[in-house]
């Protein structure tokens, strides 16, 4: 609380609306941080799902790898993906969500195939490269996923902490000094009028004795 406000009338309006706008960035704060965190949980529960997929897409590349490898040979395997030749680009965006820049990864690839003659390769191959890209797709969504969630952490710790003071700190100290103030106010006013009410009476006495003395 503060004590050395003064107790005028102009400080007793400047806190009351200090307190009405306190109130309202708690309110507004409050809303932020219910929305951010329903954001959050709803990312939480799309990054772990798409950790459940990157995991099965790698073993599958990794299972397809395999196959690949005991049907055609390591080296044959080597030789021909060395000669794959495919642009991958990640294209990189942001949306907003109570102001947080949340990132947006766009993944694709542009192949300049054909890569290798068909004589002497299965159809193996071609299943462990569209394995391995659709395991790069949904990494790159997962790292989207990711950076979002700990931006929106970070984000709702800060707001968390802000109502906290607003709720805890500001509002309580703003509405005590609010009430001292009007207290001193009342008490300056109630000293005022008994000071008025005195003088009135001493007057009042003045009079008299002056008309007494006249009327002798």
């Amino acid at each position: 609380m503060q004590r050395n406000v003064a107790p005028t009338r102009s400080n007793l309006l400047k806190l009351t609306d200090d307190l009405k706008f306190a109130k309202l960035g708690y309110e507004l704060l409050d809303q932020k941080r219910s929305i951010l965190v329903v954001e959050l949980l709803t990312l939480v529960d799309q990054a772990v799902d798409y950790q459940a997929r990157v995991d099965k897409a790698l073993a599958s590349a990794s299972e397809s790898m395999q196959n690949t490898v005991m049907e055609m040979g390591r080296l044959r395997v080597a030789n021909l993906f060395g000669a794959v030749t495919i642009d991958s680009t990640i294209s990189l965006s942001d949306r907003k969500v109570m102001g947080v820049r949340l990132p947006h990864v766009e993944t694709s690839f542009i192949a300049k195939g054909p890569y290798f003659s068909p004589e002497g390769t299965t159809l193996s191959i071609e299943g462990t490269l569209d394995a391995y890209k659709e395991a790069l797709e949904l990494m790159g969504r997962l790292a989207e996923l990711k950076v979002s969630i700990m931006r929106l952490a970070r984000e709702v710790k800060k707001t968390i902490r802000k109502v906290n003071a607003l709720e805890k700190i500001v509002i309580p100290d703003l509405q005590e000094t609010l009430a001292y103030t009007e207290s001193r106010m009342e008490e300056a006013e109630r000293e005022s009028f008994m000071l008025l009410k005195q003088v009135k009476n001493r007057m009042e006495r003045q009079r008299q004795r002056a008309a007494e003395a006249k009327h002798d």
